[in-house]
């Protein structure tokens, strides 16, 4: 079997848009940097998904000339409110003099718009990790492709796809909630209004999409099970309902499910090897802050290797200073939206006028929903 050896300073295992920007962002740098994916190239062509990205994920984006306009579609406001109770707000961009709060784009828009600034040269694709070890100051990732056989020797390997496992460093809190998403047709047009209501079962999203919403409906297993069951009439009259009628639909995608837990790597980086993205937590998608986050790891992980590796991308020193960068985003982010899945899924009547009454001072108190918004337009962090 064919073997072949290669030498980089940073290897990254996972050709996602969180592992695509870590490489565009090293770009020019002087580190050489080789992409790893277990996937052909272009196999992301096919992916329907949407994602929620930030303004400060936009602006990340156009550093990197890697911002498709065209393919996106603004949030200017988001309502927020209870199914079943008083109290909400609306948060605006113009609130900030942002042109948005954020975006709407489908995964493969996004994936095509980072793949085209890759070149031809930096993507390894259609690997599958077989081993890692360390070899004195360095890693050795032992890889099959096709018939072959490829060792690379890294000074650092980047986790950049997957999930946390369930190995004792990873913190999991199985939320018992399953997630159904779809895409639905609105009777009237959305005027960029992303809404998001909480309801006793789990918070329910729209985010505005082309002329249609992409939708994120939280619910216990069994009741999720039961939605996916529900032929299209008697979902969206599901949907309807826990919206009090405010909202009315005429037309849903197919769906699917998927279940909902806080994953959360405790040690970001262990020996020469460091994890981002999903691959260093997975949140709950309520306030859409996961996708997010991850690309703030690859941000900022890059701007930690530029601004002190030097020779060695993977010293010890510098890899514990970028674990202390993330900290406050990582935990203030996880805690932010665990918090509000625990605060807005319990129907308790006095839980309820509580929410409502927060619901209230979010809209009452300026400063109070100016921190809210931040959160959701930077993170813990106003950058770049």
């Amino acid at each position: 079997m064919p073997e072949h050896q290669e030498s980089v300073d940073i290897a990254i295992i996972g050709a996602g848009p969180v592992g695509m920007t870590l490489a565009l962002a090293l770009a020019g740098g002087p580190h050489c940097v080789r992409l790893i994916d277990a996937r052909p190239r272009g196999a992301w062509r096919g992916d329907p998904r949407a994602l929620a990205l930030a303004h400060g994920t936009r602006q990340v984006l156009q550093g990197l000339q890697a911002w498709n306009c065209d393919a996106t579609t603004a949030i200017a406001t988001i309502h927020v409110s209870q199914r079943a109770g008083f109290g909400r707000t609306i948060i605006a961009a113009s609130d900030y003099g942002l042109p948005a709060l954020g975006y709407v784009m489908r995964y493969r828009d996004l994936a095509a718009a980072l793949d085209a600034r890759l070149g031809d040269s930096l993507l390894l694709d259609s690997c599958s990790v077989q081993g890692i070890h360390s070899d004195g100051g360095r890693a050795v990732i032992t890889l099959r492709r096709a018939d072959e056989t490829w060792r690379i020797t890294a000074r650092l390997v980047v986790h950049a796809e997957g999930t946390p496992g369930d190995d004792a460093d990873v913190r999991v809190c199985d939320y018992r909630q399953h997630a159904v998403v779809a895409e639905v047709r609105p009777a009237a047009p959305h005027d960029h209004r992303a809404w998001e209501r909480f309801t006793g079962d789990g918070p329910i999203a729209l985010l505005p999409l082309g002329h249609d919403y992409s939708l994120v409906f939280t619910a216990p297993q069994a009741m999720a099970a039961a939605f996916l069951e529900l032929d299209e009439h008697a979902f969206l009259a599901a949907l309807r309902t826990r919206f009090a009628d405010r909202m009315d639909f005429v037309a849903c995608s197919p769906r699917a499910g998927f279940p909902l837990a806080l994953r959360i790597r405790r040690q970001l980086t262990v020996g020469r090897q460091v994890w981002i993205g999903n691959a260093a937590q997975t949140l709950h998608p309520v306030s859409g802050q996961g996708f997010n986050l991850g690309l703030r790891d690859a941000w900022e992980l890059a701007d930690t290797l530029l601004g002190g590796a030097g020779d060695d991308a993977g010293d010890a020193t510098v890899l514990a200073a970028y674990g202390r960068r993330r900290r406050i985003d990582r935990s203030g982010s996880a805690a932010f939206t665990d918090g509000i899945v625990r605060v807005f899924t319990n129907d308790l009547a006095p839980l309820r006028h509580a929410r409502g009454l927060g619901l209230l001072a979010l809209e009452l108190l300026p400063p109070l929903r100016h921190f809210v918004a931040r959160r959701m337009i930077w993170g813990a962090r106003a950058w770049p």
